[in-house]
């Protein structure tokens, strides 16, 4: 009998365990009430990852995920969710990586929700897998490659029409700051490089050629013509251009939608392409707004550029294809191309070296070429920089004398440092190759921030503003208090990494005035109040932890739908006729194109809570207590904790004084009792309670707390 058909989802998981060969499928079904994507692969992680595993450990699993929305013709719906358990942070406790380019597309289109990793192969191997076919193949002459050639050869053995996504030399010696590259520059951070790398497993090779199958095509396609059309802007969804033009009422110079007359891809194929003036309405100009390479590098970026590209199923394209050849001379690569940090990992360095280290400013011709000659290096070691932490790292500990203090001093006199002051990038590609390599005392700054400043005795540093460290437990700020100040600190550490939300942010740099943002923000989270003007902050209140709790949601039900959540969700429009209000049902509308599920945005906000609340009993189960013991109800005293830089900077001025945004310690826990009660958690401890495990209809995870006597 043929499966019967499946509107959105697979409808199967497939599980291929690397120590017995075994490959098998399963049915999606039992997942589905946790979406897919981050729900479904935070779900299989509880439930068959043992509190305390070690994450480098035959044990502990890789599960790559896909929504139902992934792959169906839904704008923006092309990225792939990878849980797995922590390499860097304390406790090792479980993290979500997050990917475009084209991996959860093929994935999907073989015809699986998920890809489950589990065991270890006895030597390398790659998988394979095109629709109903997966093998593991040897991967033994694969093993040292960075992640360019391993995709150069995979393409060239399986075909051009297959998706590669590989680790290299950092992941396959272990390195904890790991990442997996696929389409040979969408990472994968959070340390699943290393996870795969103790596994053996160098790569996955997926082709995907079925349909997927949607309830109703006709309303995806008006669907998405109306986002396309009214709703969507550029880049982290900005709907004003940041170049004063005719047809636009607002304008603002932080603006990602940079596409202006005179402003072109200069390198493109066949001659130059002017970027122009699109405009709100026009669906065949919006892959021409975000101009990301010259906001990112600066105007000399403009001769460099090739193309702006994208992820599957991205009208945005907020990815840059760069060709410098001044990269290639320093060590790096020629062609290059990423989306976020690895395009801009200079700028992060500079301040931190100061100007008797570096002459170079930002957004010059030189900042250009460290920066693309650094970015491809990085993504072809597999190297993950923790939301340029390492970059910060890096810097501080030269400057500062670290690094000369703690290397063994042959190791510290074979770097050659003074290219630094020289303004010779070449001395990245050989500082980051010994970093991914493992095997020196300075690979310890690749072990994350938490490890190298214990071991180094430089635990001050993440309490220092330029270090960006939030929290103590290991990771960096991902749009904190400069976000709408409490807003951002709270949903900062909430996760067990950095938060990677961009809800709250691109309303924050959407360009629109303050009036309009506060008008849509008493729209949407209930009072004005709810938001403050950049760096004039006011205290907590309800209406903020309601925009805390909305921005953590929206982002968690995006990881698992999935939708990229550096443009959804669609909280403002460029379109003067919608008073610039976007439309924040419209993931409930393609849900149910899609699926045929009648949703509403109350039942899929619910269910993005619900999953929350999955990866905090999780959280709660594998946390140490004060008394070293696995397991703790200790949220707030233990994992809702701050590095004191948020609180001490700007030392000459008061809180809630316009200009700084230093935050109070009592204001930020009276916000986490309003967000923890947002949730239905304990207000006290912030841990899931029964009552809210009954709300969510969690009856399997709510048996298992009390039976480890980690409910309050």
């Amino acid at each position: 009998m043929a499966d019967e058909k499946s509107f959105g989802w697979a409808g199967k998981i497939l599980r291929v365990n690397l120590t017995t060969g075994s490959i098998t499928t399963e049915p999606t079904e039992p997942y589905k009430s946790y979406i897919g994507g981050m729900g479904l692969s935070n779900k299989i992680m509880y439930d068959e990852v043992p509190a305390g595993t070690d994450p480098l450990s035959p044990e502990n699993k890789v599960v790559f995920a896909v929504g139902p929305l992934t792959a169906t013709g839904v704008p923006l719906a092309g990225r792939t969710t990878i849980s797995s358990l922590s390499t860097f942070s304390k406790d090792h406790q479980i993290v979500d990586a997050h990917t475009g380019g084209m991996l959860g597309a093929n994935v999907k289109k073989a015809g699986y929700d998920a890809v489950v990793i589990e065991g270890k192969a006895d030597t390398p191997v790659y998988l394979y897998i095109s629709d109903d076919t997966v093998v593991l193949k040897p991967a033994g002459q694969l093993w040292g490659q960075g992640t360019r050639a391993t995709t150069e050869a995979l393409n060239r053995m399986e075909g051009n029409d297959f998706c590669i996504a590989a680790i290299g030399p950092a992941g396959e010696n272990l390195l904890p700051y790991a990442c997996i590259i696929n389409s040979r520059n969408h990472s994968a951070g959070a340390g699943v490089g290393a996870v795969l790398g103790s596994k053996n497993l160098k790569a996955l090779a997926v082709r995907g050629t079925k349909p997927v199958y949607v309830a109703d095509p006709q309303a995806v396609a008006d669907l998405s013509d109306y986002m396309l059309r009214e709703v969507v802007g550029s880049n982290n969804n900005h709907v004003v251009p940041s170049t004063q033009q005719e047809w636009a009422e607002y304008f603002d110079k932080g603006s990602r939608w940079t596409a202006k007359k005179d402003l072109y891809w200069a390198l493109a194929e066949g001659g130059p392409i002017e970027t122009g003036e699109p405009k709100p309405g026009e669906i065949n100009t919006v892959g021409y707004r975000c101009m990301k390479t010259t906001k990112d590098d600066g105007p000399e970026a403009e001769k460099y550029t090739i193309k702006m590209d994208g992820c599957h199923s991205c009208p945005i394209h907020c990815y840059s294809d760069m060709r410098v050849p001044a990269s290639k001379d320093a060590g790096g690569y020629e062609i290059t191309g990423n989306t976020c940090v690895p395009n801009f990992p200079f700028k992060y360095m500079i301040k931190i070296l100061g100007e008797e280290n570096t002459p170079v400013k930002d957004n010059t011709e030189e900042s250009l070429r460290w920066n693309q000659v650094m970015g491809s290096v990085v993504d072809d070691l597999g190297l993950w920089c923790n939301y340029a932490q390492l970059y910060r790292d890096i810097a501080h500990c030269y400057a500062t004398g670290v690094f000369e203090r703690v290397l063994p001093a042959e190791e510290y006199a074979a770097i050659p440092w003074e290219k630094f002051k020289n303004n010779d990038p070449s001395l990245m590609p050989q500082l980051l190759t010994m970093i991914a390599m493992n095997n020196s005392e300075l690979s310890y700054i690749g072990h994350g921030t938490y490890v190298w400043t214990e071991r180094w005795n430089d635990k001050g540093w993440m309490d220092e503003t330029p270090s960006c460290m939030i929290s103590p437990r290991g990771w960096p700020v991902h749009h904190s208090q400069e976000c709408f100040g409490q807003v951002g600190m709270l949903y900062n550490v909430m996760f067990n990494r950095d938060d990677m939300i961009h809800s709250a942010v691109n309303l924050q740099g959407c360009g629109l005035p303050i009036e309009i943002k506060k008008q849509i923000a008493a729209e949407v989270f209930g009072d004005e109040s709810a938001l403050d003007p950049d760096k004039n902050y006011t205290p907590m209140n309800e209406y903020k932890a309601n925009f805390a709790w909305w921005s953590i949601v929206t982002d968690v039900l995006h990881d698992s739908l999935t939708l990229c959540n550096w443009v959804w969700p669609m909280t403002m429009s460029p379109t003067a006729a919608r008073d610039y209000r976007g439309d924040l049902d419209l993931e409930a509308k393609f849900f149910k194109a899609v699926t045929g599920q009648d949703v509403t945005t109350d039942d899929l906000y619910k269910a993005g809570a619900k999953i929350m609340t999955l990866q905090r009993a999780n959280t709660v189960r594998s946390m140490k207590g004060a008394d070293g013991q696995m397991g703790s109800i200790e949220m707030r005293a233990i994992h809702d904790v701050y590095t004191e830089w948020p609180f001490t900077k700007d030392p000459d001025m008061a809180v809630f004084t316009e200009g700084t945004d230093k935050m109070d310690k009592d204001d930020i826990q009276i916000g986490l009792t309003m967000l923890y009660r947002c949730f239905g958690w304990d207000e006290e401890k912030g841990c899931p309670t029964a009552d809210c495990l009954d709300y969510y209809e969690m009856p399997d995870v709510k048996e298992e707390l009390a039976g480890l006597n980690l409910l309050p």
